[in-house]
């Protein structure tokens, strides 16, 4: 029994709708396992299934109900439990055409030649998602919310990867209390993939909104660990399948999708005889894409013809071809290259009264498709790559008179659980040829015994199985003896983390220099900046580092040099303000980035500007010369857009560029100096020019400030980025959730280095004891 709310989320709605005559809409059922499954939970819970409802509807149109006649999953689920999503006709095309299955389709399937990659694309991407975004975050706040269940937002599939990450940021600003679960349909590539994408990181990072990803195999699961490991610099478990983000565990799930096993065996009982007229029938059925590997299937069975001549007028290869994308070029091809091969094929062997293969380019419907299952001989399963291919768990469902052999692809998800299945690579055609072989002269009890096991398994793990399966690792269902499902989080970062993160970088002789930011990094943000101190721990291991001689410590603040001086408070460290535009060196030197006048005077002419017009409700500014800094932290979150967008406009007109920092606007002077470039000065003025290579160099900083110095080291550091904030982009090595792991970084170096150079000492006066 579901326990909260429930919002499904996907591309489409569990139903298609076709305008009558009279203008009129009607819900025509649509079929498929996720709608067997989610529909009656979600009926039964008076949930939200959130979609798209299709091509020539606009938000005049109101949605159906049901007809009386319809006995579909979906029937009972009223017009009110149903949320569309309208889309423009050129935004659906880029991003469902475009990015969906011009990029992602072909990526995913480990085909990136196939992949288009244009920004056209993820920008509409992008544009959807938030539009989905929007609907769910609605919906959110029109539940009740003094109700003790927790809405849970089920997201699905490749075409709304983003979308949880605008959810769960917007809902942590208001306050909405959900839990959000993601489902990838398709495999999820290894990190040799992914990485080809140009944005790969906002696709990363909008599914690590949600609280739980489901995948179809743990070779997926572990897929995407990785990635976000190598990709994104978070910390994980591999282990436990589980990955910190924004200062949250995430778990990471096989949850293998399956088919509503009883009902295809209903069908299968009520389908009619298929009359093949004592033929042994190979079957195919697939959609017509480049991802089922119809052309190796269609060559492996001529090579069975040209291999075992006795089955000449004896067998029968079945295709059923699902029309797909036909308006694309790319399947208009493979339809044409599809349609001569099989007519070469049936002109090379057939006789006045046999053709080796039947081809039906069109649909069928479910009862047809089951009569089909049930009489075939042998099931041909051979894509190139598909996340699970339920055709092999339908055909297996169906088989209710007599056993057949089901012959399955290991590219396939279903291939690493249906074990009984003769399983061969598609691209070996000759061995396609000789496993068909096995599988047509099969003896019975073999048949039997294979058969058996894989239906025993299906129907105990169909999808009600699957459905109920991800609802419990939700941490939304409580098992039958009591055990709480709640997600267990990673533990906080050990000092052995680091070991793996930098100890061989650091190595053994090193100097090693290292560079902070201030708020944020060193210390946690506070609503004032008088009020943000550093943590007596940080300090007392910032000062030890401080004393040893192969740590160089640096602090790189955005507050003015004087007043970061004064808050750190720790003498023999060079600190940099301003974002570097003043710097004083440990050696008492000092450094000032040349400033023209009139950009002071500028500056103090738009403080008072800002002071009479946008210092209201809380809002103040923050004087540091020629910068400053408008703060607008403690103003009520209703009434900060026009006060920000006032400042934004003063800053640009007295001709400061903007910088964005949180909670707080900067004004900058128009030169060419950074973060990034006053890390490099440092680091020149500390170890000369050819510092490089005698150093080891670490950075760490929270804002996009600090993203010029990660930038500026890139290849010449090892990097951080403390952030949780669920949508951030960086260069960044890796990860840290708050200032906390900042101290456990530090303390890290103080025992890497304290350790270094006692066994450096130990082996020099071992060496002088041999001597």
């Amino acid at each position: 029994m579901v326990e909260s709310n429930l919002i499904v989320v996907s591309n489409r709605l569990p139903f298609t709708l076709t305008r009558e005559e009279d203008g009129s809409l009607r819900r025509v059922p649509s079929a498929g396992g996720l709608v067997t499954a989610v529909a009656p939970v979600l009926i039964q819970s008076k949930g939200t299934w959130i979609g798209w409802p299709g091509r020539g509807l606009t938000p005049a149109d109101q949605i159906p109900d049901s007809e009386p006649a319809d006995t579909s999953p979906a029937a009972g689920l009223e017009a009110s439990q149903v949320v569309p999503v309208h889309l423009t006709e050129e935004d659906f095309s880029l991003y469902y055409n475009g990015c969906c299955n011009a990029t992602f389709w072909p990526l995913f399937h480990s085909m990136p030649d196939r992949a288009v990659f244009e920004e056209t694309f993820w920008d509409a991407y992008i544009r959807v998602n938030k539009l989905f975004a929007i609907a769910i975050l609605n919906k959110l706040r029109s539940l009740d919310k003094d109700s003790d269940k927790i809405p849970v937002i089920w997201i699905h599939d490749y075409h709304l990867m983003v979308a949880a990450s605008t959810v769960r940021q917007v809902a942590e600003e208001e306050g909405l209390l959900c839990k959000i679960g993601y489902f990838l349909h398709i495999p999820f590539p290894p990190w040799d993939m992914i990485k080809i994408f140009p944005w790969h990181d906002h696709i990363l990072q909008g599914i690590l909104g949600c609280d739980l990803v489901g995948f179809h195999l743990q070779d997926y699961c572990l897929n995407f660990v990785e990635c976000c490991r190598r990709g994104l610099g978070c910390r994980v478990d591999r282990t436990g399948s589980l990955v910190e983000h924004a200062g949250r565990t995430l778990r990471i799930r096989a949850l293998p999708i399956s088919i509503p096993f009883q009902r295809f065996e209903e069908l299968a009982r009520e389908a009619p005889d298929s009359n093949w007229n004592n033929l042994q029938v190979i079957l195919g059925i697939d959609r017509l894409d480049y991802t089922k590997g119809l052309v190796n299937r269609f060559r492996s069975f001529e090579r069975l013809l040209c291999d075992y001549p006795e089955y000449h007028g004896k067998i029968v290869l079945l295709q059923v071809a699902v029309p797909s994308r036909t308006d694309v070029k790319e399947y208009q091809e493979l339809k044409e290259q599809i349609d001569q091969l099989v007519g070469r094929i049936n002109g090379r062997f057939s006789t006045a009264l046999w053709s080796p293969i039947r081809y039906i380019y069109g649909c069928l419907s479910q009862l047809e498709l089951a009569g089909f299952y049930r009489d075939a001989d042998v099931a041909l399963v051979t894509p190139l790559r598909d996340g699970m291919n339920l055709v092999a768990k339908e055909f297996v469902a169906c088989r209710t008179k007599k056993p057949g052999v089901l012959v399955l692809s290991p590219f396939a998800g279903a291939g690493k659980m249906m074990h009984e299945a003769l399983l061969v690579n598609p691209y070996e055609l000759g061995n396609v040829a000789r496993v068909l072989h096995r599988a047509l002269s099969m003896p019975g009890d073999e048949r039997e015994l294979r058969m058996n096991s894989l239906r025993n398994r299906e129907r105990n793990y169909d999808v009600n199985h699957w459905m109920k399966n991800f609802m419990k690792s939700m941490g939304n269902l409580l098992e039958e003896d009591g055990e709480d499902l709640s997600p267990i989080p990673m533990q906080p970062l050990q000092l052995s983390d680091f070991d793996d993160y930098l100890g061989e970088y650091v190595g053994k002789d090193s100097v090693l220099a290292v560079l902070l930011d201030y708020d944020g990094t060193l210390s946690p943000i506070a609503p004032h900046p008088d009020l943000a101190t550093i943590p007596p721990e940080t300090k007392g291991v910032l000062e030890r580092l401080s004393r040893m001689p192969d740590v160089f410590i640096g602090v790189i603040s955005g507050r003015e040099v004087n007043n970061v001086h004064s808050m750190v408070g720790i003498d023999n460290i060079t600190y940099a303000g301003n974002h570097g535009l003043a710097i004083h060196h440990k050696d008492g030197s000092k450094y000032y980035h040349p400033m023209p006048e009139e950009m002071v005077d500028r500056a103090a002419q738009l403080m008072e500007q800002l002071t009479v017009e946008c210092c209201q409700h809380g809002a103040w500014v923050e004087n540091k010369g020629a910068l400053l800094t408008f703060h607008y932290r403690s103003v009520p979150k209703e009434l900060r857009e026009p006060l920000v967008a006032r400042a934004r406009q003063l800053i640009s007109d007295a001709g400061f560029k903007v910088g964005t920092a949180k909670c707080a606007l900067e004004s900058k002077p128009h030169v060419k100096w950074d973060k990034g470039r006053a890390a490099i000065y440092i680091l020149r003025n500390a170890f000369g020019v050819d510092w490089k290579d005698r150093i080891r160099i670490l950075y760490a900083g929270d804002d996009v400030t600090d993203e010029d110095a990660i930038s500026a080291l890139k290849g010449m550091s090892y990097t951080f980025r403390v952030s949780k904030s669920t949508l951030t982009n960086t260069l960044a090595d890796k990860r840290l959730p708050d200032t906390d792991s900042v101290r456990t970084l530090l303390l890290w170096v103080e025992k890497h280095m304290t350790d270094r150079k006692a066994r450096n000492d130990d082996q020099v006066g071992r060496s002088g004891e041999v001597e």
